[in-house]
């Protein structure tokens, strides 16, 4: 295959509607735009609804915009480990859970730094903060990624 022999996929590409050009064209005279009325003439500005609020003014001012991609983790500090299980322990989610030391997993659970920890302990989390997995690898543990 060849530059020359290259060419859009069929039923991809459509001829632009050529108005205005005369009467032989079939799109002569009103230019597609019907006779009088308030939208054949050019006097209505961008974005103009027929009446009905339109868009740019519905759309909320300065609440700024969810991202759809966004993930929501549930947190877990060191502090809570201590407290809550005993040394040689192997820590997941679901015992969270049972335990209540979090409502629910929603797109992972993350540990973080606040507090210290001085059991050791492996926890199984979906993320670490960098000074939280420090700890509990200081403190004898493993960090392990779900």
């Amino acid at each position: 295959m060849s530059l020359h022999e290259l060419k859009p996929a069929e039923g991809s590409t459509k001829r632009i509607k050529r108005i205005g050009r005369g009467i032989g064209s079939g799109k002569g005279k009103t230019s597609t735009r019907g006779h009088k009325g308030q939208k054949a003439k050019r006097n209505l500005p961008p974005g103009f609804e027929g009446g009905q609020t339109p868009l740019h003014r519905r759309l909320p001012v300065k609440k700024g915009f969810r991202n759809p991609n966004h993930k929501t983790f549930a947190i877990i500090n060191l502090d809570d480990l201590e407290n809550n299980f005993d040394a040689g322990a192997d820590v997941t989610p679901e015992m969270l859970l049972e335990k209540r030391l979090i409502k629910k997993i929603e797109d992972g659970l993350k540990v973080l730094a606040f507090g210290e920890i001085t059991k050791k302990m492996t926890v199984n989390a979906h993320k670490f903060s960098k000074k939280a997995a420090e700890a509990i690898t200081a403190a004898g543990g493993e960090a392990k990624t779900l």
